[in-house]
């Protein structure tokens, strides 16, 4: 139980990466927050580990508001007293080409993908500084590495992410807390299903291993990284991908 007695927040928690992180948090002996927009699907995230014996709860937030962020970890601090473990997940895509793309796209995936980050972080800092513990994990992207068609607004947010992260780890080092990153290649969920058959043969084309993600791959690194066993880990992107970006 590598995490035994740590609180653990998962922001998008509800489905696809997210709750394959809170689940894999949960078998690692953590107590589980699954926040997501979605409150229902949270909750219905949040049963599930319970009904599987573990110790979780369900929180309304949209990331990209700090009111709605600050009173998220309020919440969770009056449950639990801790706040121990961070891991940002949620995020959205609004893709077209550049030419194409309205301000409102951009401004949407920036304030969720990058901003949601920052609040994120804010809001649960001064408690870990606290506590001389934290260990946050903030998930970036393949496509924040190489780029991607369509998605000038998700690539430059997840990009960014990465420089954030290397960032406040550099604040935060000498209070204990470690601050790292994890960038997916492409995943089997449900946004993925969706590509036609076409598509998902020419992406396998081009990772070495032949084959798309899962969710578990993903959240076993999270897993890793928030364990003591990556206590001298910190300001790194951790790329799982299958060998399709195998960049330094």
């Amino acid at each position: 139980m590598e995490i035994q007695g740590k609180v653990a927040l998962v922001t998008g928690g509800a489905q696809g990466i997210g709750k394959a992180i809170c689940e894999c948090l949960a078998a690692l002996g953590g107590t589980v927050v699954v926040s997501d927009l979605n409150l229902a699907g949270a909750e219905v995230t949040a049963s599930e580990l319970t009904a599987n014996g573990h110790t979780a709860m369900a929180v309304a937030v949209n990331v990209a508001d700090a009111d709605s962020v600050n009173q998220m970890v309020a919440d969770v601090r009056e449950k639990y007293g801790q706040i121990d473990i961070l891991v940002n997940n949620a995020g959205i895509t609004k893709d077209t080409l550049l030419m194409r793309m309205k301000d409102a796209d951009w401004d949407a995936v920036l304030s969720v993908n990058l901003k949601g980050v920052f609040h994120c972080m804010k809001a649960v800092l001064p408690l870990m500084s606290k506590q001389r513990f934290g260990k946050i994990v903030n998930i970036s992207s393949i496509v924040g590495a190489i780029g991607n068609v369509g998605q000038a607004n998700y690539a430059a947010s997840k990009a960014a992410v990465v420089g954030l992260t290397k960032t406040v780890a550099r604040e935060y080092a000498g209070r204990n807390i470690t601050v790292n990153a994890v960038a997916p290649g492409f995943i089997e969920t449900a946004m993925t299903a969706s590509l036609p058959e076409a598509v998902h043969t020419e992406l396998k084309k081009q990772i070495p291993q032949g084959r798309l993600g899962t969710p578990a791959d993903i959240a076993h690194a999270v897993g890793f990284l928030v364990s003591d066993r990556a206590d001298y880990i910190t300001g790194q992107v951790l790329h799982v991908n299958g060998g399709m970006y195998m960049g330094g």
